[in-house]
């Protein structure tokens, strides 16, 4: 990810210093000069944001859907199943009579039914 940021940087910068070279041809120069700002915009929003939004949208799908009985995973690993749930606490049976309660965004995945045993 450094990388890409530093590729972008140097050809946000060598266009920048190619453009100060040229002579001034008035309003189309300009534009230009503002190509590649453009472009690399476009490239961050492909590259990183429309993909963390869409995890973003499919984590809030995830936890709307969970329900009682559903074996989950942790943010911090822990596995077990789904006892209740709240509009901001999940309550997890991590092994018989032991409940954990954890906060609904720490779920990170819904696990096949007979994962946990």
């Amino acid at each position: 990810m450094k990388k890409l940021f530093a590729i972008l940087a140097l050809l946000a910068v060598s266009s920048a210093s190619f453009a100060a070279d040229a002579p001034a041809a008035g309003a189309t120069s300009s534009l230009m000069s503002f190509l590649p700002l453009v472009v690399i915009v476009i490239i961050f929003y492909f590259l990183l944001i429309r993909p963390q939004s869409k995890r973003a949208k499919e984590h809030r799908k995830l936890l709307s859907e969970l329900a009682k009985g559903d074996e989950v995973s942790t943010s911090g690993g822990v596995l077990g199943k789904v006892t209740k749930v709240d509009e901001s606490v999940v309550t997890i049976e991590i092994a018989s009579d032991v409940e954990i309660q954890v906060q609904k965004s720490a779920v990170s995945a819904v696990l096949p039914k007979g994962t946990i045993k």
